[in-house]
């Protein structure tokens, strides 16, 4: 994991918010993934916010994008937001 990556969760009501912040590698993917995985369960929407992220490593990235693709949690929403959304949201992801 990139040594300056932090995720730090936030829940309320029946949404999920994870801030995402430091350099997002593909140890950070991994982290990320798994805390989806712990904490998604019983929430309606999960929302990334990616604004406080510095580099997006493309290894990262693909990590991500690969292994989220896999993972069905229903009826679980993924909003992406801030400036860095579009570079770690998966295709056809909601960006805000």
């Amino acid at each position: 994991m990139a040594s300056n990556f932090k995720i730090f969760v936030h829940r309320n009501s029946e949404n999920l918010h994870l801030k995402l912040m430091g350099d997002f590698d593909g140890s950070s993917a991994w982290e990320l993934l798994n805390v989806l995985k712990k904490s998604a369960t019983g929430t309606y929407k999960v929302i990334i916010h990616t604004s406080s992220l510095k580099n997006i490593y493309p290894f990262g990235r693909e990590t991500f994008q690969e292994n989220l693709r896999h993972w069905k949690v229903d009826p679980v929403r993924i909003l992406f937001t801030g400036e860095k959304a579009s570079q770690i949201a998966p295709e056809k992801s909601v960006c805000l």
